[in-house]
């Protein structure tokens, strides 16, 4: 195979298909028909000389051949997403470019939506699209789907550069009108309360693993699906709920809340800001970095 005669763009369809293992769904994924996609396995499959996905009963399955190619693939699809990402020189002042960001309702709360207002006027066509974490976050960084992941350091992705952009401390949130949110919290008292918990897409929060590890307990009476619904969920009730300080100032000037410290002390959560190590050279990024970091440090 001659390199020349190839079609770098098989290279993101043998991608998808290694990941789906079905036509059908990686034809719907690439925004292509279903024989366009059979017409690329077919194109992927001259190339290689191999079956790339072979049919076992109803499924199809990855070859040892393919298995073997596809992180090297990955890999080479990420630098070249990179590579035409840096385009020369970036002006933030002209620039159009599209960010792909993964981040949680709790950063893109108070960091993300400073951070639009203080680029508006240096960068005012550039776009954020910010996407909450998810199941397949590491791996759409690892593959260059995402220009950067803004989280907590025990969900950055292992192989990739991470810079620490803040701690962050927990504190007790509650109703203003709660009045077990007056005087000094004891951790008896705490235990004995009922809680506003949160689990983001299936997994344990930062504060929930530690009091797991650390043999902590507390009654979870109601669950949200992100931070920022938690304090919603406490209001006009006596429960309380424990969760970010930046998050939960932001919020206390605008809802009757009050804030008190936890009765015993948490480790500070280290905010992490990941993108991909080919992209480390990419001046458009490089800028968003910096603006990320600087605000961060006034924080």
């Amino acid at each position: 195979m001659r390199l020349d005669n190839f079609d770098l763009n098989l290279l993101v369809a043998f991608d998808i298909l290694l990941q789906e293992k079905n036509v059908t769904k990686a034809a719907a994924r690439a925004h292509v028909t279903q024989a366009a996609m059979s017409a690329q396995l077919k194109r992927l499959r001259e190339a290689f000389q191999d079956e790339i996905l072979a049919q076992q009963g109803k499924k199809m399955v990855p070859t040892p051949y393919a298995l073997a190619m596809h992180p090297e693939i990955t890999e080479t699809i990420a630098a070249l997403r990179s590579l035409i990402a840096r385009k020369g020189r970036f002006d933030p002042t002209t620039s159009e470019r599209e960010f792909k960001i993964a981040a949680s309702d709790y950063i893109t709360t108070v960091l993300l939506v400073p951070l639009l207002g203080a680029i508006a006027k240096i960068a005012p066509f550039v776009k954020l699209n910010i996407s909450l974490p998810y199941t397949n976050t590491n791996k759409s960084m690892a593959d260059g789907e995402l220009d950067m992941f803004l989280g907590p350091e025990s969900f950055a992705h292992p192989d990739h550069p991470c810079e620490l952009i803040f701690e962050e401390r927990h504190v007790l949130v509650g109703w203003s009108g709660n009045p077990h949110m007056e005087g000094t919290m004891s951790a008896k008292r705490l235990a004995a309360l009922g809680h506003v918990g949160v689990t983001i897409s299936g997994s344990d929060t930062f504060i929930d693993a530690w009091m797991r590890e650390t043999g902590i307990e507390r009654r979870i009476e109601v669950r949200a699906p992100s931070f920022l619904q938690a304090p919603f969920l406490v209001l006009e009730t006596n429960r309380v709920c424990i969760m970010h300080e930046r998050l939960a100032q932001s919020l206390a000037g605008r809802l009757p809340l009050s804030i008190a410290e936890l009765p015993f002390d948490v480790p500070p959560m280290r905010e992490m800001l990941q993108f991909h190590a080919t992209r480390d050279k990419d001046p458009g990024l490089t800028w968003l970095r910096e603006q990320i970091k600087t605000l961060a440090s006034l924080s």
